[in-house]
Parts: C-alpha cells; sequence; structure tokens
C-alpha cells in the first residue's frame, strides 16, 4: 500500500539517503559521542586541582613559603615584581602573595580559580599564623552516579543534538533540494505539500530515537549514567523536540533559496539557545530579568526535561509545562512553514 502513498514514498526515501551518508551518520552519532568522551575526561573523578601560587620576592617570602607547604595542595613559586605581573596574565599562577605586616592579595577576581586560590591560600596562611575554627567540620564528598558534571552534561548535549539535527539535518536539505531545481520537480508530482513537509518530520524522529538509545546508552557503559526516570518518557520528550526542532527548520528554510542564507538564518536560530538554554551550565545562572525568556526558549525546555527524567526520576505529567513550550514551538513553526513553503 505504501507504494502509492506520497508521504511514505518519502519518508522510506529520506531513511535511505540517511544510510548512504556516512558524514551525515558521524554528525548524528559520532559528534556527541565523542563531545562526551572529551568533557567526560575534563571534568572526571580526580583528586583536587593544585594551585599555583607566586610569593613575590621580599622580606618574609620565605616564611610564607613554608606555610604553603606543597602537600597543602600548592605549587608555590617565588616571583619578582616583573614577573608576577606577568604570571598572572598568563595564568600561571592564581594569586600573588605579598609578604608585608599586612598580607597582599594580587588576583583577578572574575577568574574562578583566582578567587579559589585566594581563599585557599589565605586559609592556609591564617591557619600557620595559629587561627583556630570555633566549630568542628568534615567533608562529606559526593561524587556518585547522578551528581557528577557528566550527568548534566549527557542531557544537554542530547538536547542539543535534537537541536541541531533538526535545523541542519531539515532546513539545509531543503535548501540545497531547491537551490539544485529538485523541489521544482517535486512540484509537478501529484503530491502535497503536507505530504512532502511531514515526511521530512517523520525521518529526522526516527533518526531522534536512535541518538537517545545511542547516546544515553554510551553514558551508561562508560560514564556509569544512571536513569532515574523511565525510558519512555525520555522518547516521548525526546520526540516532542525532535517535532518542535525540525518544524522550526522547515519554517527557516521554508522559502530561502541558498545555503549561504540559510546557515546564517540557522545560527541566529541556534546561536541564542547555545548560550542560553543551559547545555554546558545551567540556564539558572543568568539574572532573573531574562529567565522568562530564557525558559521561552525550546531548548531550555528540552534540556530542562531531560535533565528531571534523567537525573530525578521526575515523571512526564511533571514536565507539562516544557512539554507545552515544545508543542507551542512545533505547532506555530509547521504552521508557518506549510503556509510560507515554495517549491522554488
Amino acid at each position: 500500500m505504501h507504494e502509492r502513498n506520497p508521504f511514505l514514498q518519502l519518508f522510506f526515501a529520506r531513511l535511505r539517503e540517511f544510510a548512504r551518508e556516512p558524514g551525515v551518520l558521524f554528525w548524528v552519532f559520532g559528534f556527541p559521542i565523542l563531545l562526551a568522551v572529551a568533557l567526560g575526561l575534563a571534568f572526571r573523578d580526580k583528586a583536587p586541582d593544585r594551585i599555583a601560587v607566586g610569593v613575590l620576592d621580599a622580606p618574609g617570602a620565605e616564611a610564607l613559603i613554608d606555610a604553603l607547604a606543597p602537600a597543602a595542595g600548592f605549587d608555590v613559586e617565588r616571583v619578582g615584581e616583573a614577573q608576577s605581573a606577568q604570571a598572572l596574565r598568563l595564568g600561571r599562577v592564581g594569586i600573588v602573595v605579598v609578604p608585608g605586616a599586612s598580607l597582599g592579595y594580587r588576583y583577578d577576581p572574575t577568574r574562578p580559580d583566582s578567587a579559589i586560590a585566594r581563599q585557599r591560600v589565605d586559609e592556609a596562611l591564617q591557619r600557620a599564623a595559629g587561627r583556630a575554627d570555633p566549630l568542628a567540620v568534615r567533608d562529606e564528598l559526593v561524587t556518585q552516579p547522578g551528581a557528577r558534571y557528566i550527568d548534566f552534561l549527557i542531557p544537554g548535549l542530547l538536547g542539543m543534538n535534537i537541536m541541531s539535527g533538526g535545523m541542519w539535518g531539515i532546513g539545509f536539505v531543503l535548501v540545497e533540494m531547491r537551490s539544485r531545481k529538485l523541489l521544482k520537480r517535486l512540484s509537478a508530482t501529484p503530491m502535497k505539500r503536507a505530504h512532502f513537509l511531514g515526511a521530512f518530520l517523520a525521518s529526522r524522529i526516527v533518526l531522534v530515537l536512535a541518538e537517545v538509545v545511542v547516546l544515553l546508552g554510551f553514558g551508561w557503559l562508560v560514564f556509569d549514567l544512571v536513569l532515574a526516570g523511565s525510558w519512555a518518557a525520555v522518547a516521548v520528550l525526546a520526540t516532542v523536540g525532535g517535532v518542535a526542532f525540525a518544524a522550526l527548520g522547515l519554517f527557516v528554510a521554508s522559502r530561502t533559496g541558498k545555503t549561504e542564507t540559510v546557515s546564517g538564518l540557522m545560527n541566529l536560530v541556534m546561536l541564542p539557545m547555545f548560550v542560553f538554554s543551559g547545555v554546558f551550565f545551567s540556564s539558572d545562572r543568568f539574572p532573573d530579568a531574562i529567565q522568562p525568556y530564557v525558559k521561552a526558549l525550546p531548548l531550555t525546555a528540552l534540556n530542562d526535561a531531560l535533565r528531571a527524567v534523567i537525573l530525578e526520576g521526575a515523571s512526564l505529567a511533571s514536565q507539562i509545562g516544557p512539554i507545552g513550550v515544545l508543542v507551542a514551538w512545533g505547532v506555530v513553526s509547521f504552521a508557518a512553514a506549510l503556509r510560507l513553503f515554495r517549491w522554488s
């Protein structure tokens, strides 16, 4: 029956195109895995980084160097005035301690490593001078799966890949077909516009579900990623997100005739989401004044929902807000694409 159905014919044709393009398969499956490996190694479980400290060559420097013992996690070097400025500027040291009646700390407060170095160095020197804590404390280190950076990262990479695949895999291909006059030939067939665009959406969803299995399976095998929620909930979220971004890709490419133009338009659409939607760090870090706009972005909604299900075991019903955002983007984008789409 499907031989006569334009939608099914286009759907299977799109799947065959994907299978015949090794480059597409790499960007869909290989690239996010390589990115997860690289970032997972960069932020792997390891001993705390040692803090590089410069002590200005002045009277009293030797006592400070002895106080900042290597066993305390510091790598200390004696530096001159000019050398200290260069070491700070190049990041070779995080802080320079200036001996004197009152200690001086030279560091850049906008650099997280320098701010941490200032706190750790001051604590070590104050203790060496005899300071004692009035309260006893204990450290309880949390390193189990679910609380690590790699656990936070993988759902964000999955959301990013769903967005990129929907935009580039749909939008760019459509414009390329239009520039090669292939769409104009298809327009001469008894095929409805909805069949054509719907087949692009459906084929993209098949790849989205495969991406979910590959990336989460890789995270489980290599990084002991624990899926706290259900696979079904993740599949539903990925499907809704895949439809939303594929529809957005259709809309961006609905009237564009040049690949250079659509590349610029897609980057214009995706760049704010790469920055604001919490792929590599939480979107909650942005000011409260712009949070409503951040939460309205489809990638923010997808990433928040994926993390809630994967890391916290949230139910699908509890994510009705983010799902509503994705559905709204998908419906509006697809309706606009149907209305604006042109074959040539």
